[in-house]
């Protein structure tokens, strides 16, 4: 992730736990239906980020990667597109 993206993991990780998050199961951009795309803020970084999980054909969940969100998915964070919502209704 750092190397490709300049993201860190503890970045990521910021954004995956971001109460204002918006979640995509499956991941709208994959047809394998194994990974959920994650879209949330990094305080760390100052920024919006996408995080993709894969999930392994055992339940397993590893972080696949992340990046500073493009348009699409930052309208998506704030509210200006429809989009699907986590278990805690956020």
């Amino acid at each position: 992730m750092l190397d490709r993206h300049g993201v860190t993991p503890e970045q990521a990780e910021e954004a995956l736990t971001d109460d204002s998050r918006v979640v995509f199961e499956p991941d709208y951009a994959r047809q394998s239906g194994q990974s959920v795309r994650v879209i949330g803020f990094s305080p760390s970084i100052g920024d919006v980020l996408t995080v993709i999980v894969v999930i392994d054909e055992h339940g397993k969940e590893w972080g696949g990667s992340a990046w500073r969100s493009n348009r699409r998915d930052l309208a998506y964070y704030s509210g200006k597109m429809e989009g699907d919502v986590d278990e805690q209704g956020q």
